[in-house]
């Protein structure tokens, strides 16, 4: 019997893992290259990709030239930022760039 506060599996896949799995199928190529970037460039964080977007809004120096939609990069990456704290996950684990 699962403990107070456990998921339970239903399937084989667990609350979380359902949520996630329809989270990530339903992620646009914007939001992967951006789960992507975070993995490959930024050390898996997404704090220094919004640094870097920040300081190009700016214009002040930054690392790297993602794309010309800053604006709705940040909205994609804070959007995607919540879902990890919520689901204690990292997308880097369940996205790959087809």
């Amino acid at each position: 019997m699962d403990e107070p506060g456990e998921n339970s599996k239903k399937g084989g896949q667990t609350a979380v893992s359902r949520a996630v799995s329809k989270y990530v199928g339903g992620l646009s190529n914007e939001h992967r290259m951006l789960v992507v970037l975070k993995k490959e460039l930024y050390e898996g964080t997404w704090e220094p990709m919004l640094d870097d977007l920040q300081n190009r809004l700016a214009g002040k120096p930054y690392i790297f030239k993602l794309v010309n939609r800053i604006k709705d990069d940040v909205e994609r990456i804070e959007e995607m930022q919540e879902f990890e704290a919520e689901h204690n996950i990292d997308l880097a684990d369940y996205v790959e760039l087809s």
